[in-house]
């Protein structure tokens, strides 16, 4: 008695079973179990005659580095179903496979039922096959990739061009064999290890040939992960802060890649092409110590903290660039600070601390990044920055009303004068008393010199808006934002924009994680040392251009005006809308312009005519060439690639950890901050009556569909 195994192939067409003699119809048993949806039981037939046994050799056994078989060994390549696949020569020389022309490739199933070329075969199938065409690759079998990643990037950059799907058959850490997704295509490849110890893999048997469906070849396949969506868009973000949104995604993946991906999808890879390129917020943290040092080591005299709870985990950071600190001797001790939202995974606010040059340019001295804007953060963030600038009456900080700072403020600094900015306490006022018509008067009294004209101003406030009046002299008052009133020497400046400009120019960084926030400020102030500097060289005249073209206004206005000599250093200036005592030893001048702004008035120009002394000698060093030139003097090194820093061991040991954060409620992040008080915007209200923009339309008051108003106006946020 001789016992025989067979199966019953899931064929419409009705054929007797099917006897297992040998290996190659054990690979299509396998075959068509995995590819059928039913399952397909194995059968016992008993025979009672005498039979040959049948002998064959055995195979070898897989060339698998790890001895694993996946169901498809190397020989079944070889197996007579792939003998009508010849092999040809690709432009490289390298070996690849083709169907002979005439022979169409024929599924297992077909040789093991006997069903000829000619004899069609209802196989379960949902469209006819179109003709057999080629991936367009250079694969081919015996090329080396470095990685297993690199091999799995390659193929899903090909399926993608070509818009098929394969699936994997086996995957392990030595062994990779996969197949299209249509069970009757040819297009098969496996891959495995070099050696066990080596992570490169080869390409052992590889045949490239598609005779797969058109059903089956989409453009949404699972091959079009964000992962590779990402890896491939990612250098259109180097070197740059923005780079394309997720619809500059979907547009590369359409055009670049062939693949059509979800908003969603595309808005993932594009988070994962920034950590590709930005590393992740994690690693942010981590290498944090190791960076602060790096700066520090090329950068000498560079300030920089790190705090952290008991922990470990991260709370605040404090960094000042040698070159900035080194540089403020030549600014004016006028110096705004301010705080903005950061949009990463970890949030945070960062901090700076910026003055203005001669020329009238942002002079960033420090930054800072913390939890929040709170007394405790802000009263750290001041602590450091005293180090670094001092604590003296000449230094004037100017800043919003936040309470927290004004606390940390009269905590830190007990010589400095504090300045409330002039356009905060005015949205203050239009919040509060809806009052936008008495704006000018409001801020011809923060510009005003001298308190005569001052005084002017304050009465017509306060007989159109008394209650506006008593807010500014008793809840703000008139010390912190009146030029004329203010204890100390604030110049020109009485608003923070010098802040909100750097804050504004790290809009698109502000959601990078902190060390790559910190390179883009990095790159940032070396480029505009290096772009001040060339143009400080290349300046001709005494002055900074910006002062420049402010005194010869003034100089040509001098121009008749009558000057008598009180004594050796004063002079009456006669002449104009107002007359002026100028003292040309110590400065002065009745007009308080002079003494304000340090920059010689008309009075002080045509007293200096009169006296024989160069105009430009009365001006201040600040204001000069000769400071543009030296506050800009030398450079700020990036650290380079993490490859190339030398890092003490101490440091790079030293554990910084993520804060703990709150989790984030569903939905899209926020990334707009929310408007501050009595924050206007612009925004076109468009009527639905009268088509006119200005108003809604149930406060149209417009029977003829008049456009009267019809302009867009400010209106609170």
């Amino acid at each position: 008695m001789d016992l025989v195994l067979s199966y019953s192939p899931p064929l419409n067409k009705k054929c007797s079973p099917l006897v297992l003699k040998d290996d190659e119809d054990v690979a299509a048993l396998l075959a068509a179990r995995s590819d059928s949806t039913c399952k397909i039981p194995l059968g016992v037939i008993v025979e009672r005659t005498e039979v040959c046994a049948y002998e064959k050799s055995s195979q070898e056994s897989s060339d698998d580095t790890d001895g694993s078989h996946d169901g498809f060994r190397d020989n079944y390549f070889d197996l007579p179903v792939f003998r009508n696949v010849e092999r040809t020569e690709n432009d490289n020389g390298a070996s690849v496979t083709q169907p002979a022309e005439g022979n169409p490739v024929v599924d297992p199933l077909l040789r093991l039922t006997g069903a000829a070329s000619d004899e069609p075969v209802n196989v379960p199938t949902t469209e006819a096959s179109d003709s057999s065409f080629r991936d367009g690759s250079d694969l081919h079998e015996g090329k080396y990739f470095n990685t297993k990643k690199d091999l799995k990037r390659k193929l899903s950059d090909i399926a993608m061009k070509g818009n098929f799907e394969f699936r994997t058959r086996k995957s392990n850490r030595s062994l990779w064999v996969i197949e299209c997704i249509d069970p009757n295509c040819s297009w098969r490849l496996r891959a495995s290890k070099i050696v066990p110890e080596s992570t490169k893999f080869v390409i052992r048997k590889y045949v490239g040939v598609h005779c797969c469906s058109l059903l089956n070849r989409n453009a949404n396949h699972r091959q079009a992960t964000y992962v590779v969506i990402g890896e491939q868009v990612a250098p259109q973000y180097v070197g740059v802060e923005k780079g394309p949104g997720p619809k500059g995604v979907q547009t590369f993946a359409r055009t670049k890649l062939g693949a059509q991906i979800s908003y969603y999808k595309a808005w993932r890879g594009r988070k994962h092409a920034h950590t590709l390129i930005r590393g992740s917020p994690e690693q942010s943290f981590h290498i944090l110590p190791s960076y602060f040092h790096m700066l520090e080591k090329l950068n000498p005299g560079t300030v920089t903290r790190i705090e952290v709870d008991g922990e470990s985990r991260f709370k605040y950071l404090f960094l000042a660039f040698g070159v900035a600190i080194r540089g403020f001797r030549y600014m004016r001790k006028v110096v705004g600070i301010d705080g903005t939202f950061l949009k990463g995974q970890y949030r945070g606010v960062l901090l700076v601390a910026t003055a203005q040059d001669g020329n009238g340019q942002c002079y960033p001295l420090a930054w800072g990044i913390v939890d929040s804007e709170n007394e405790d953060a802000w009263t750290w963030f001041l602590t450091q920055l005293k180090e670094v600038i001092g604590d003296t009456d000449e230094l004037a900080l100017i800043s919003d009303r936040a309470p927290s700072i004004k606390k940390a403020i009269s905590t830190v600094f007990e010589k400095a004068h504090h300045g409330a900015c002039a356009w905060h306490v005015a949205q203050n006022i239009k919040n509060k008393f809806k009052c936008a018509d008495i704006m000018g008067s409001y801020w011809s009294a923060v510009n005003a010199y001298r308190c005569e004209d001052f005084a002017g101003y304050m009465t017509e406030i306060s007989h159109r808006y008394p209650r506006v009046a008593e807010y500014l002299e008793n809840e703000v008052g008139f010390e912190k934002w009146s030029r004329c009133h203010y204890p100390g020497l604030r110049y020109n400046i009485t608003t923070t924009n010098m802040v909100e400009s750097l804050n504004s120019m790290l809009v698109n960084a502000r959601d990078f994680p902190y060390v790559a926030l910190l390179d883009v400020i990095q790159e940032k102030m070396s480029k505009w040392w290096n772009d001040r500097r060339i143009v400080a060289m290349a300046i001709t005249a005494p002055l900074t251009p910006s002062r420049e073209s402010e005194f010869r206004p003034r100089f040509a206005q001098s121009n008749g005006r009558h000057t008598l000599q009180l004594n050796p250093v004063t002079y009456h200036v006669k002449g104009g809308e107002l007359e002026g005592v100028v003292d040309i030893f110590n400065k002065t001048c009745t007009c308080k312009e002079f003494d304000i702004d340090k920059l010689p008035c008309v009075h002080a120009i045509a007293a200096a005519h009169h006296a024989q002394v160069s105009v430009y000698s009365l001006v201040s060093p600040y204001y000069t060439k000769e400071y543009y030139v030296l506050a800009y003097g030398e450079t700020i090194y990036p650290v380079g690639s993490q490859s190339q820093w030398d890092v003490p061991n101490e440091v790079a040991t030293r554990v910084v950890l993520p804060r703990e954060v709150k989790e984030r409620k569903r939905g899209r992040p926020k990334t707009s901050r929310f408007p501050s008080v009595g924050e206007f915007r612009k925004r076109k209200n468009h009527c639905g009556k009268c088509g006119a923009y200005g108003h809604y339309k149930k406060k149209c008051n417009s029977q003829t569909g008049s456009t009267e108003g019809n302009q867009p106006t400010d209106v609170p946020v």
